[in-house]
This record gives C-alpha cells, sequence and structure tokens, in this order.
C-alpha cells in the first residue's frame, strides 16, 4: 500500500515537471493597429497557462532574439518554451504567455529592431483582449529581446511590475552599440525593479553591456536592480536561466501598485 501511494505521488510529480507547455493560440492585431506599427508582425503567440473560469491573470512578455525575426510566426514557436516550462514546472500559474514578432526589415525598409512604439500598440490590444492583471505585466527577452526588454522597459517602465533581460545588448546597432538614452532608460527603471542575466563566456554579447546598464540605474538611485552572470555559461546562458528557480520567483514576486 506503502509503495502504492509513494509511486502515485512520483508520478504527480514528473507529470507536473515534464508537462507539455499549451500549444500558442495564434492571435492578429486589427488592421487599423497593424498601420500603428512600423516593424512587428500583426500575428503573435499565446500561451494560456490558465483557465477560463479566471478573471485576472499575470501576463509574461517575451521577445525573441534575432534568430526570430521575420513574417513566419511560426519560426519563434520554440523560443518561449524555456519560460512555458518552468512556469509549470515550478507552478507559477496561473498567468498567459505572450510572444511578439519582429519583422525582418521596417515599412521604410531599414533593418527591424524591437521599438516602443510597436510594443505599446501590442500591450494596448492584450490589455483589451485578455484578462490580464495589469499589476503583474512582466516583460523578459533574449539577445536581441534582452535588448527590447532594456529598451521598452526603459521607455514605458509604467506597465511593468518587472522586466528581467537576458544577455541583452544596450543598443540599437548591436553588441558593440551602446544607446544615446542610456541615461534616460537608467532613470526610468530605477522606479522597477529589474533583474539581468549574462553569461561569462558571451563572445557575441558580453557580460559587460548587462553589468554598464545596471550600474547605470543603481547610479540612477535604483535600488531594486541586479545582475547574475553565469561563469561558465556564453551567449546560450537562457538554458541556465530558465532551469532555476530563482528566476521564476524573483519575477512573480514582483507586483506593482494599482493605478486610480
Amino acid at each position: 500500500m506503502r509503495t502504492t501511494a509513494v509511486l502515485f505521488l512520483v508520478f504527480i510529480f514528473c507529470s507536473s515537471v515534464f508537462a507539455q507547455p499549451p500549444r500558442p493560440k495564434i492571435d492578429k492585431l486589427p488592421t487599423g493597429l497593424q498601420k500603428e506599427t512600423n516593424c512587428l508582425n500583426p500575428e503573435f503567440l499565446i500561451f494560456s497557462l490558465h483557465s477560463s473560469g479566471e478573471k485576472k491573470v499575470p501576463i509574461v512578455i517575451y521577445l525573441h532574439g534575432a534568430g526570430g525575426v521575420g513574417d513566419d510566426i511560426n519560426r519563434i514557436k520554440g523560443q518561449p518554451m524555456g519560460v512555458c516550462r518552468g512556469v509549470q514546472t515550478f507552478q507559477k500559474g496561473p498567468c498567459i504567455v505572450v510572444a511578439p514578432q519582429c519583422l525582418r526589415t521596417s515599412k521604410q525598409g531599414k533593418r527591424g529592431i524591437w521599438n516602443a512604439d510597436d510594443l505599446n500598440v501590442l500591450l494596448r490590444y492584450l490589455k483589451a483582449t485578455l484578462p490580464i492583471d495589469e499589476c503583474r505585466i512582466y516583460l523578459t527577452g533574449n539577445s536581441m529581446g534582452g535588448y527590447g526588454s532594456w529598451m521598452w522597459g526603459g521607455s514605458n517602465p509604467e506597465h511593468f511590475a518587472a522586466i528581467a533581460p537576458i544577455v541583452g545588448g544596450i543598443g540599437p546597432a548591436g553588441p558593440k552599440d551602446i544607446t544615446d538614452e542610456l541615461t534616460e532608460w537608467a532613470t526610468n527603471l530605477a522606479k522597477i525593479p529589474v533583474y539581468a542575466f549574462a553569461g561569462g563566456n558571451d563572445k557575441i554579447v558580453p557580460a559587460d553591456r548587462s553589468e554598464t546598464m545596471v550600474k547605470e540605474i543603481k547610479k540612477a538611485g535604483g535600488k531594486l536592480a541586479k545582475l547574475k552572470v553565469y561563469p561558465s555559461e556564453g551567449h546560450n546562458a537562457s538554458r541556465a536561466v530558465f532551469k532555476e528557480r530563482e528566476y521564476f520567483d524573483w519575477m512573480f514576486e514582483q507586483k506593482k501598485k494599482a493605478t486610480k
């Protein structure tokens, strides 16, 4: 009898840990909102890690890296899986994970890059159509998406309960670039919790990009910013981040005050 009970508990544990994330739903911005964006694929992914009976749930917005740019939304399906699996493994649901896609080129024919105006349009639509707890909107992203997290959080901190950039650069022109808006970003990011992650052996986006940003935030008076560098990891440090409870515990503990 005792053996049966133990096996049952092991089965339940394994089912939780190794549960497959739900298949994402593909949604699309209405035509009117599409006209307001510059280099954002109107299609985006929604991973619903909640039941229809729940009224308001947290949302994690995941920004993909450079390998995901384009106009085929299926191209990025694998990138948010680390977040989805972690939410399930560490039982941080119910929540919604949303993953937009940056186009390869803008409407002006320039290189596509995450920009706050596009993402603000997306968030406006998400708030109108999904059961979002607006006090628990979390922003994260990897590589180019890490840059996008710095940029969007630095431009519009009022949206977010917390941001968690992973191996992100701090300039629109690539890893060696530093934005002219660094001081402005740092001042804005000093207002919200920030946890950055980097790989000590990253040859593509060196850890000093994240170190510089966190240093500037603290210089601007930010007391809620911190950085974790994985000494033995390279640009794929996200694989270590998403396997640890720390990232998920920290993120889902953050909640901003409701605005009147």
